[in-house]
């Protein structure tokens, strides 16, 4: 064992130099918070690296997805995808919704279009796909059944900055899209997210609801919380965001360089890009049963390298918070899946390790 611990992911990082450099401008000014100049910048030059009508900046992910949902005036039954993150749920759940379970494509890992309907009830008021591991899900499919129920759309695209439709971003689909820049993401501000809409007065909406409700004259004019994200965080995400081209290249260069490696191996299986353009940000492998799974993972860990079993287990088994709902699709394959190391830099004779042991150990 002749390496440092190898993890699933690492975060994306400017030279430190870079970032001391950034955040020299709220030492001076004092200014920490409170939509500060750096936050209205990186809002800015990430708007204008994607192409996006909008970004509103805020702490994390999980506010994200509950500001869209407040946003919206979302409420009683949300359809979604059980092969997710519990964040997906939690927000739901503190926006006093309750998750409806539509089964999954074992093919894109995504919400199967085709199960959607059969979800929809009387009670039914939006649906919320994920964009899983920033694989894009069939949005004109969605906004097709959408329409014809007069539902709303928020994507959890926590995963899907960089990932694309017809050259447009991901992101500009739906009445909303919550994204994350937590640390394991491909643009990350350490912790943070954003909000996404083309629709301006949404927007403003958006922007009221991170700051208590205030609108600009700061009085309060409806329901709100403390969704800001801080002038530390946005320097970050500035010294970053100046590497993201190189992050999405090195990252489709190591996920191609496992595909090409494991792909004639017949007892493990990939998800499928089969609707727009992925950013590559996770490299899953299905097993055949979850004893591979865990012969491989023990091989692994043996070599300090640490894949992870994700998403695992389904949403839909979270009993303590749920009831629970039958997902055969998603439950199946959460109990076989586990993503590869897969972060900018990583050294391809980790890859070539990793793929040795996993063809010793099928």
């Amino acid at each position: 064992m002749s390496h440092k611990p190898i993890y699933v992911t690492k975060p994306s990082l400017a030279p430190i130099e870079e970032f001391y450099e950034i955040i020299k401008k709220p030492w001076d000014s004092g200014i920490l918070t409170h939509n500060g100049p750096l936050v209205q910048k990186f809002e800015n030059v990430l708007a204008s690296k994607l192409n996006i009508q909008n970004y509103i900046a805020v702490s994390n992910g999980t506010i994200a997805l509950q500001m869209a949902i407040k946003a919206l005036g979302v409420k009683n039954e949300v359809i979604t995808s059980p092969f997710t993150w519990i964040a997906t749920i939690s927000a739901l759940k503190w926006e006093q919704c309750k998750p409806v379970f539509c089964d999954i494509d074992p093919q894109t890992l995504n919400i199967d279009p085709n199960r959607i309907e059969d979800c929809i009830t009387e009670n039914t008021t939006a649906i919320m796909p994920i964009h899983v591991f920033g694989n894009p899900c069939d949005v004109l499919s969605i906004e097709k059944i959408a329409k014809k129920y007069q539902l709303k759309v928020i994507y959890d695209a926590a995963h899907a900055i960089g990932s694309f439709h017809d050259e447009s971003s991901i992101l500009e689909y739906g009445d909303i899209s919550a994204t994350s820049t937590h640390s394991t993401k491909l643009l990350n501000t350490a912790e943070g997210g954003g909000c996404i809409t083309k629709n301006d007065n949404l927007n403003q909406k958006l922007k009221r609801i991170r700051f208590f409700g205030h609108d600009e004259e700061k009085n309060i004019v409806q329901d709100g919380f403390n969704g800001k994200m801080t002038e530390v965080h946005a320097a970050m995400g500035l010294a970053n965001l100046k590497y993201f081209n190189d992050v999405l290249k090195d990252r489709q260069e190591i996920y191609q360089l496992y595909m090409s490696e494991l792909v004639n191996l017949k007892d493990i299986t990939f998800q499928k890009h089969t609707f727009g353009k992925s950013n590559h940000c996770y490299f899953p492998v299905i097993f055949k049963n979850e004893e591979q799974l865990f012969r491989v993972k023990a091989a692994l860990n043996k070599e300090n390298i640490y894949p992870r079993r994700y998403f695992y287990p389904s949403a839909n088994t979270f009993t303590k918070i749920l009831d629970y709902e039958k997902c055969e699709i998603s439950e199946k394959i959460s109990r076989r899946i586990m993503c590869l190391p897969l972060f900018y830099d990583l050294n391809k004779d980790i890859v070539y390790k990793i793929v040795k042991i996993i063809k010793n150990h099928l």
